[in-house]
């Protein structure tokens, strides 16, 4: 089976490599057939398309199994950009994978390095969180768990969600740069910098700003608003966690070693275990 990337906007992205593979395959499992189906239309091909989304995924396991062990070749594409990154797909990935099959990367656009190659913040190191949670109280208790990281934060989000997480960026880190990536690749792409208040300014005096699908990426943490214990604490909790050592026990024995702060501590080896840094 091969995992392909698809265009996020600009249908010339779609490299040569993938649109071979998409006119060759048996069939290709798409996240929305119509969708997909605009763009076979665009490159003249014509082939089988089966749904599978986050609703059906676990049950479509065991249908496109049966078909590669009969010896059909499957690609697996998303609405856009690379299938897995925030979008269905690792379910399937995983089993086919556990089963023995052969899973092939048709590697493309990926909107998260697309919006950091522009950004202008450091790449050497960051963290990807996809869709934050859809209510301020979890989304600002995310925001606040890796507030002391020293690396690029890089977030998803929707148009009618937009506002509220720049509200919550505002509260959680008023003087950090964000940049705020949308549209990419399309007609009306737009980068905009600035902290979260004065964004959100950007968009009341253009509604428009806040429009389309975005990527939020959020500035790490400058060195003068760590202090000693939580760059010792940062070292600490990683290699305890790099030795497979679970999150409590880890934030117990950093709480041992350097005082108080436990549930800080917990926060901290949370943000380290669930976003480790993304080197795509």
């Amino acid at each position: 089976m091969y995992v392909v990337a698809t265009p996020i906007g600009n249908l010339e992205d779609l490299s040569v490599r993938a649109g071979r593979v998409l006119a060759e395959v048996d069939a290709i499992a798409a996240e929305d057939t119509r969708h997909t189906q605009r763009l076979l239309r665009h490159l003249g091909i014509e082939r089988p398309l089966v749904s599978l989304h986050e609703h059906n995924e676990s049950a479509r396991v065991e249908q496109l199994l049966t078909r590669l062990r009969a010896g059909a070749s499957l690609a697996l594409v998303s609405d856009a950009g690379t299938p897995l990154i925030s979008d269905p797909g690792f379910v399937l990935v995983r089993e086919l994978r556990q089963a023995g099959c052969r899973v092939v990367p048709i590697p493309g656009a990926c909107a998260l390095i697309t919006a950091l190659s522009v950004a202008g913040l450091p790449t050497d190191r960051f963290t990807f969180e996809g869709f934050l949670p859809a209510k301020s109280g979890p989304r600002q208790r995310q925001l606040e768990a890796g507030i002391a990281r020293p690396e690029t934060r890089v977030f998803y989000e929707s148009p009618h969600r937009i506002r509220d997480l720049l509200v919550d960026i505002d509260q959680v880190a008023a003087s950090r740069q964000v940049v705020l990536a949308r549209e990419l690749t399309k007609t009306f792409e737009t980068l905009l910098d600035g902290t979260a208040s004065e964004l959100l300014a950007q968009m009341e005096a253009d509604s428009d700003q806040a429009r389309g699908e975005f990527v939020v990426m959020l500035a790490g943490a400058p060195a003068d608003e760590r202090d000693a214990d939580e760059v010792a604490a940062e070292t600490l909790l990683q290699a305890l966690l790099d030795e497979g050592v679970p999150v409590k026990s880890a934030a117990a024995v950093t709480t041992r070693m350097l005082g108080g702060r436990r549930k800080q501590w917990y926060q901290m080896a949370l943000a380290l275990k669930s976003g480790a840094p993304d080197h795509a």
